[in-house]
């Protein structure tokens, strides 16, 4: 059975099985524990820590910080832990008003996320212990808005072992990113940094060994998503292999101890291009590495340097160029996935910091990382071993106290006043002489010998102390730890760097100074003195935050796959006090809440109850504990009743004090009575909110139905004044059409009297010449002739006595009037005898003419009789001339 994560009392305890455990960290697995009820109930693992720190920031007690402090020594997997703590909050606490996709857009998920590789290749490298070890200390902080929605990040590094550039110990290998430019260059690339294949670097042992973390086009993807652009990756990587190339440059004695060091021949290149891909001049550098600048007064004095100092010079400076390039990508990634003070009001930390280490040869570097790890390790025992005890005690719990192992006497060694390891090496480092590592080891033993955590071998010839560590004793070298507390950078070599012409040298650099009054400033701020303020620094903010501890456990030495060595896993156990928190954890209450937040927060259960029972509730105004601890009395007795009413349970009271106890000032819970709380207050709020529910159904349809009554009222009155108004309109137009209708027919009789025939029209008289404007509307000439003939005309209606032969002759403008005429005349062309035949017998008043003498003009007009529209009929047979047809009574 493969299990990896288990619970000891606060802590969880998370163990390396050295390979990759398909599933254990999906997607679908986040989202379970994301959205379980109580994910304490769940399997063990990491999001379970992960999300009670997020459900505490969302104020399920009170909305504090939160810190994820991860520990372990070197290998035990802190650097993975870390990437997945990081990743899941990327996961639950992305915006969900963004759409959801693999892409999860260049928003600042992704920028959090990708600046690990950046990070883990320009810190880690691979050590004895780890493929990727972290060699600095990072603790990050993860920036929620109100909504708990992440919306920036923040990193503050700690101690860079920076001396890995220049000296790696034995199978030991530099930092990732120069294997990762090495191995995935391209050949303009490598065209560029001077890198043809092959090339052997002196700073660059075990190449040929390949690690996961040897995955240079990641980085380089990272470098795009956090916004360097090519130009100052370009810039970034021709720095390192500048580092690279001046690490192959070698001395030698010179014949004359006057002169400089020289530069050996298969150097000479290396050189060169060093100060080519440096961007500064190959002369100076030849200089700075060879001959250091002494004042006298306002003078100055070049002194040759031996070969071991311009081997110390080669390397300060290869050093200092990582280190403050290391600062600088820090700045960046921070620039870029920080957010604005206002943004944001909470944030949880993870803290992944170097594991506890103790190799063959242990120096400054390794006493530092172990310093780290016992500050945190006191941490732990005096937030929860130590006080947790101590409180049950002040608040009057029956406790007996569980022994535990106390780091206090050794970081009273380490750091302790006024006499200890570090102040006697900051005093030894301030000091202008050459160090004498056995001068330093008697002092040591003289001024230290009556703690018992430190110790010497009287028989070994190497100047060392040894320290009981937590986790162990190791043993120190001195040789060369005062120099390197000293981290001396020469002015020469920061004014050659100054006058770089790379942009990215020149901006790193250009704040520094560079005058011996402030280099002797500078030179009292040692490595040790910077480190304690960071880390103390640290601890301020672990001790503000609510922490959760997971601890990393290493399951055997070799790093191998699925191998479980008991005795190796025990000592880590002891080593942290995790075997102590099991005890204290199984004996004692984990939860503690005080009673006015305890009131605050579960308060609803004891008014609830006493509404329900009729009972008069008054709230909880006075500041008295008394008061108080009557109320949550009270409220656990409510709560415990109605759980014992249940026949499933027992009623036995030593179970429940089992269960919760009330101390002075604060409520002591266990986790399975703090879930019985909140599964009573759960119900609660939920008949709470489904009886507000139902009165806001209740309201809405009142509402609705009060509404719909209106409108219908409205729209009926509407309806019955559009109706009134529409009858109105209609009385007034019949008025009107009726008016306008005797009008007209008093208007047709008076034109129909007009149109019927006078005396005077038989008259004879000449007839006058065509008038233009009835030639112009169109008329019809007939000749005078003897046979009797019928015409039949529309609308004029004459009968002529014609000849057979009729010549007409038509007068009229435009196309539509001409054909109007011709469709108006109906000439038959029958021999014989004809008939009048007139359209008017049955529809109006036509006039009949006797023959006239000459011609005969026949004007088109429209008629305004009554029914002149419409076409003749031809049944009607009319006979004699000269009479005279009236009009029918209409």
């Amino acid at each position: 059975m493969k299990v990896f994560y288990t619970h000891a009392g606060c802590t969880l305890v998370a163990l390396n099985p050295f390979q990759p455990i398909p599933d254990l960290y999906s997607l679908d697995v986040m989202k379970e524990y994301h959205c379980a009820a109580q994910p304490q109930d769940s399997k063990p693992h990491v999001f379970i820590v992960a999300e009670q720190a997020y459900r505490n920031l969302q104020g399920q007690l009170e909305p504090v910080n939160q810190s994820l402090v991860v520990s372990g020594e070197s290998g035990a997997g802190k650097t993975w832990t870390s990437r997945c703590l990081m990743k899941y909050y990327a996961t639950v606490a992305a915006s969900s008003s963004v759409v959801k996709s693999q892409d999860t857009v260049e928003r600042i998920e992704r920028r959090v996320l990708d600046s690990n590789p950046i990070m883990e290749a320009f810190g880690n490298a691979c050590t004895l212990r780890n493929n990727n070890s972290s060699r600095f200390g990072k603790y990050i902080q993860l920036q929620l808005d109100g909504r708990q929605l992440l919306v920036g990040a923040s990193v503050q590094t700690y101690l860079l072992e920076k001396t890995r550039v220049a000296y790696q110990p034995a199978n030991e290998r530099n930092f990732h990113i120069f294997y990762q430019m090495l191995k995935g260059a391209s050949s303009e690339q490598r065209k560029e940094w001077r890198m043809p294949q092959g090339q052997h670097f002196d700073w660059l042992p075990n190449a040929k060994k390949t690690v996961e973390e040897d995955c240079f086009q990641e980085t380089v993807e990272a470098m795009i998503t956090l916004g360097l652009h090519a130009e100052r990756q370009r810039q970034i990587f021709r720095i390192l292999a500048g580092i690279l190339h001046l690490g192959n440059v070698n001395f030698s004695c010179p014949t004359d101890e006057s002169q400089p060091c020289n530069i050996t021949e298969q150097c000479k290149e290396s050189v060169q291009w060093a100060a080519e891909l440096l961007r500064v001049p190959v002369e100076e550098l030849h200089t700075c590495l060879r001959v250091r600048m002494l004042k006298a007064g306002k003078h100055s004095v070049l002194k040759p340097c031996s070969q071991a100092e311009c081997s110390m010079r080669r390397d300060c400076l290869a050093k200092v160029i990582y280190a403050q390039l290391f600062e600088w990508l820090v700045t960046f990634i921070n620039n870029s996935i920080c957010a604005d003070q206002s943004t944001w009001c909470n944030f949880i930390g993870v803290l992944d910091v170097y594991g506890f280490e103790c190799f063959q040869i242990n120096s400054l570097e390794q006493l530092c990382i172990n310093y780290a790890n016992e500050k945190l390790q006191q941490h732990f025992v005096a937030h929860y071993l130590r006080a947790q005890q101590e409180e049950y005690v002040s608040e009057g719990l029956e406790w007996s106290f569980v022994k535990y192992q106390d780091n206090q006497s050794c970081l009273d060694l380490l750091e302790g006043s006024p006499i200890s390891v570090f102040s006697l090496l900051d005093e030894e480092s301030r000091l202008n002489r050459v160090s004498d590592a056995k001068m330093l080891r008697i002092r040591l033993e003289k001024e230290l010998s009556e703690n018992a955590s430190i110790s010497w071998d009287k028989f070994s010839k190497v100047p060392h102390f040894a320290v009981a560590h937590y986790a162990g004793r190791v043993n120190y070298q001195i040789q060369g730890m005062v120099e390197k507390n000293k981290d001396p950078v020469q002015p020469e070599l920061i004014r050659l760097l100054q006058k770089s012409d790379d942009p990215l040298l020149q901006q790193i650099f250009a704040d520094k100074e560079t005058d011996n009054s402030s280099s002797k400033a500078l030179s009292k701020v040692t490595v040790v003195s910077k480190f304690k303020n960071s880390l103390e620094s640290l601890m301020r903010i672990l001790h503000a935050t609510t922490p959760h501890y997971t601890r990393c456990i290493k399951p055997n030495p070799d790093c191998k796959p699925l191998i479980f060595k008991k005795e190796e896993v025990i000592i880590q156990l002891e080593a942290c006090g995790i075997v102590e928190t099991i005890h204290i954890s199984a004996a004692g209450f984990p939860i503690r809440i005080a009673f006015q937040s305890f009131i605050q927060r579960y308060g609803l259960i004891l008014r609830y109850s006493q509404l329900k029972s009729e009972a008069h509730y008054t709230g909880v105004e006075a500041d008295s504990s008394d008061i108080l601890l009557q109320q949550v009395q009270k409220l656990l007795g409510v709560v415990l009743n109605s759980q014992t009413s249940d026949p499933s349970h027992s009623s036995d009271s030593e179970k429940r004090k089992s269960l919760v106890h009330c101390g002075r000032t604060k409520v002591f819970l266990t986790q399975s009575m703090l879930d019985l709380l909140e599964d009573h207050r759960k119900k609660i709020l939920s008949q709470c909110a489904f009886s507000i529910q139902c009165c806001w159904m209740r309201y809405q349809r009142r509402r609705r139905n009060t509404r719909r009554q209106s409108a219908t009222l409205i729209q009926a009155a509407v309806r019955s004044w559009l109706v009134r108004r529409q009858i109105q309109r209609w009385d007034r137009a019949a008025g009107l059409i009726q008016s306008k209708w005797r009008n007209w027919r008093v208007l047709l009789k008076s034109l129909a009297e007009v149109e019927l025939d006078d005396a005077k029209d038989l008259a004879e008289e000449e007839v006058p010449e065509l008038n233009p404007v009835v030639r112009e509307r169109g008329s019809v000439q007939l000749d005078s002739i003897q046979e009797p003939v019928t015409v039949r005309g529309w609308p004029m209606g004459l009968a002529l006595a014609s000849a057979p032969s009729i010549t007409v002759s038509l007068t009229a403008t435009g196309f539509q009037k001409m054909m109007s005429m011709m469709a108006s005349l109906n000439l038959p062309s029958r021999r014989g005898e004809y008939k009048v035949e007139t359209n008017q017998c049955t529809e109006g008043v036509a006039s009949i003419r006797a023959q006239p003498r000459g011609s005969v003009k026949l004007h088109y007009q429209r008629s305004p009789l009554l029914y002149a529209h419409r076409q003749p009929e031809r049944k009607t047979d009319v006979t004699g001339f000269n009479e005279i047809l009236l009009e029918k009574t209409l």
